[in-house]
């Protein structure tokens, strides 16, 4: 019974070292930790890659990639012992992004398109440019919020890095996808009566 509760919380832990990128390597920096906090960290990812393998749906592929990514930047920073690379994490995170969901247009069935038939399998032709459209947006998304990450990590200041990859970009998504949310029950709305 133990081991049934601790892996949700490991998955929840693992979960948010990705979120929490940016701000564990800013405090890692404020408080000199990054010697301690990266093999955490890289522990972590793979602990989070291996329970992505274990999952199935369009983003598995994603969270893998994203995974590995972390844990290569994580070693190479503990190896060369500079913190610059971990800088560069929310910009691969938004160019991997970026290729799965521009990747999919030139697909039968576009990455929202995909996520939507899991829950409404049976899509009108409506949603299926409706879904297109989505992702066609959530590609804009990734190319600016992408070149701002890169900005940062370039300009160094690592207070305007961790603002913008630790808190801004995650309440733009966060209103992206509540936005998308209400246009789409709106839709929804107008295509039943």
């Amino acid at each position: 019974m133990r081991g049934s509760r601790s892996l949700p919380l490991m998955r929840l832990a693992t979960g948010a070292i990705v979120l929490a990128w940016p701000l564990l390597v800013f405090f890692g920096l404020a408080h000199n930790g990054l010697h301690w906090l990266l093999p955490v960290m890289a522990l972590l990812l793979m602990l989070r890659l291996f329970q992505v393998r274990k999952q199935a749906g369009p983003l598995r592929g994603v969270l893998q990639v994203v995974a590995l990514v972390g844990i290569a930047l994580c070693t190479a920073s503990a190896l060369l012992k500079t913190h610059q690379l971990l800088l560069f994490y929310p910009v691969v995170v938004n160019l991997v992004m970026l290729a799965v969901f521009g990747g999919s247009l030139w697909s039968a069935m576009p990455i929202v398109e995909r996520l939507a038939r899991l829950r409404e399998p049976d899509l009108p032709p409506t949603g299926v440019r409706y879904t297109r459209q989505v992702t066609r947006i959530w590609c804009l998304f990734f190319i600016v919020n992408g070149s701002i990450a890169l900005f940062t990590a370039l300009h160094g200041d690592m207070t305007l890095w961790t603002a913008w990859n630790g808190a801004i970009a995650y309440v733009l998504m966060g209103t992206l996808m509540a936005g998308e949310w209400l246009v789409r029950r709106r839709l929804m709305k107008r295509e039943q009566s």
